[in-house]
């Protein structure tokens, strides 16, 4: 336990750096796009590509795509449900960043100090079912409301989940392990490298894109979504951890995984449909400190438990 609230803390440290290096002009926002860049592109492959060079596939670790699947779309129904009422644009906004959840930035950095590589490989998991809702239920959902019509062009929604490098990387790094071929060692050694970058600068990364301000007449569409996406988050989260509490990493996945902050991805989507960005910008904000700390209490007590 001690180990971990010294991850925390240090994780916590950076993110703030990363803000305080804003606040103070050495970097700016827009620096984080290019930090994205190769955080998705180069530093996050390269830690999946280690992670799973190893590991031996189970079943357990496949259910993981279900669950997350089955999870997004129940989550993607309640969504609808809870906005039913609000006007279009306001009901495709909130709706379409209940669903999907960012593992890929947020939650590695943190897995990695917690739980190591067996945590990796459960949450890598967990994140192709979830590249799926991403890109396909949240896109479905913004575009719906957006255009007032059923008519949505699955091309048009998956494409960016074939053009993905993290995504592609979890299919390629599976298709090995089941053919039983590794990589070189020198490639592994290279990838091993590289990947020790990942978790500063994700957390460097989260720090840039923190913002603080926002508008008081936000306040109820903000507390609104926050019910809907952590309420629905937790009560499946703890339903399934106690259901599979036979599969400790199992159910530590599940409960963490259900409230991981809304998916950045939900901003270009405000952008190309026209929703209002700043609000979707700032509900992402938001998500960020409310997992933090829930994530943080939730491995508290899971270590007690």
């Amino acid at each position: 336990m001690e180990g971990f609230q010294l991850q925390f803390f240090i994780s916590v440290c950076i993110i703030l750096l990363g803000y305080f290096l804003k606040r103070v002009k050495i970097l700016k926002e827009s620096d984080g796009q290019t930090i994205a860049r190769i955080v998705f592109n180069i530093t996050l492959p390269a830690l999946v590509i280690v992670t799973f060079d190893q590991m031996e596939i189970s079943l357990s670790l496949i259910s993981l795509i279900i669950i997350s699947l089955l999870f997004g779309t129940a989550a993607a129904i309640i969504g609808i449900f809870a906005f039913r009422s609000a006007e279009p644009d306001i009901k495709g906004m909130a709706a379409m960043m209940v669903p999907g959840v960012n593992v890929g930035l947020f939650a590695f950095p943190l897995v990695e100090a917690i739980w190591g590589r067996e945590g990796i490989q459960h949450f890598g998991m967990f994140d192709v079912g979830n590249a799926v809702i991403v890109f396909g239920i949240c896109f479905f959902i913004a575009g719906y409301f957006a255009k007032g019509t059923s008519k949505v062009y699955l091309r048009e929604a998956f494409s960016p989940l074939i053009r993905s490098i993290p995504f592609l990387t979890y299919i390629f790094v599976v298709v090995l392990n089941f053919s039983g071929f590794h990589l070189p060692d020198l490639f592994l050694d290279t990838a091993a490298i590289i990947s020790v970058a990942n978790m500063p600068l994700s957390l460097l990364l989260l720090g840039l894109y923190l913002n603080f301000s926002f508008e008081k007449s936000w306040f109820p569409l903000i507390g609104k979504y926050l019910v809907v996406k952590y309420g629905s988050g937790l009560a499946l989260g703890f339903s399934l951890f106690w259901l599979l509490s036979d599969y400790p990493m199992l159910a530590n996945t599940v409960l963490i995984g259900f409230i991981l902050p809304a998916s950045t991805t939900t901003v270009v989507y405000a952008i190309r449909y026209k929703y209002n960005t700043k609000i979707v910008g700032t509900l992402v904000n938001i998500t960020i400190i409310v997992s933090f700390v829930l994530i943080w209490l939730l491995v508290s007590f899971v270590a007690y438990h």
